[in-house]
């Protein structure tokens, strides 16, 4: 009995270490889908913000209701929606670009959110100085208002990367071969589960602990009282 389960440890460490190359692949496939989804998350959060808080209702209106529609509604039928029901309009994305927009359009429904606190943090002064150096309102929110957000809202949008990082498995959905997508065709292969979806379980703690650290090391890096601009 002792030599069986030593044959069974052996033969799974040999199952593991054969599949491993497959779920990097899947792995790679998964950070790139996050960091895409991430860069439109903050590229569009960034002009929700500016839209939601210009002056003129006709232009902040919209914005705010697009933004509450894409917080209140699941990823999952955003997903599906510009998958399934754009190519019946003409437009026709690949599916781990159709994954990448999906990720990047909900979460930028809330780091619009944390662009607006981290712009009501600056002190109100900053824009009454900005204002007396006769300096336009774009200069003043690139270069005087936004270098002193950013430090203040590293936290809350390195917890945005981790959930978007934790939310690529859903893209499966439309065949895209992340890591969750792959150890889930091995199972089925193989009939073994266990071993490419805890392989997958620990591949993504990795991941999370990987992010979070460097998120940690921007945010102490960054100076608090702004981003110097030369």
């Amino acid at each position: 009995m002792l030599f069986g389960i030593a044959w069974d440890a052996s033969s799974n460490w040999a199952f593991a270490t054969s599949i491993l190359p497959i779920l990097l692949i899947g792995m790679w496939v998964t950070i790139q889908a996050t960091v895409l989804g991430f860069f439109i998350a903050l590229v569009v959060g960034l002009v929700w913000a500016a839209l939601k808080a210009a002056p003129l209702k006709i232009i902040s209106w919209p914005a705010a209701v697009v933004t509450e529609f894409l917080r209140d509604t699941p990823l999952l039928i955003q997903l599906f929606f510009l998958y399934y029901v754009l190519p019946e309009f003409g437009i026709t994305l690949p599916a781990f670009m159709t994954g990448a927009l999906a990720l990047g359009l909900q979460y930028s429904a809330y780091t619009s959110e944390v662009y607006r606190a981290g712009i009501e943090a600056v002190a109100k002064g900053q824009h009454e100085a900005a204002r007396a150096l006769n300096l336009s309102g774009g200069r003043t929110f690139t270069h005087i208002i936004l270098p002193q957000a950013v430090p203040r809202i590293i936290p809350a949008m390195g917890n945005y990367l981790v959930s978007i990082m934790k939310d690529v498995p859903l893209l499966s959905v439309v065949t895209v071969l992340e890591m969750l997508n792959v150890a889930r065709i091995i199972g089925d292969r193989t009939f073994n589960y266990i071993i490419p979806l805890s392989m997958v379980g620990g591949l993504y703690l990795i991941m999370t602990l990987v992010a979070s650290t460097g998120v940690r090391f921007v945010d102490r890096a960054l100076p608090k009282r702004g981003i110097p601009l030369k």
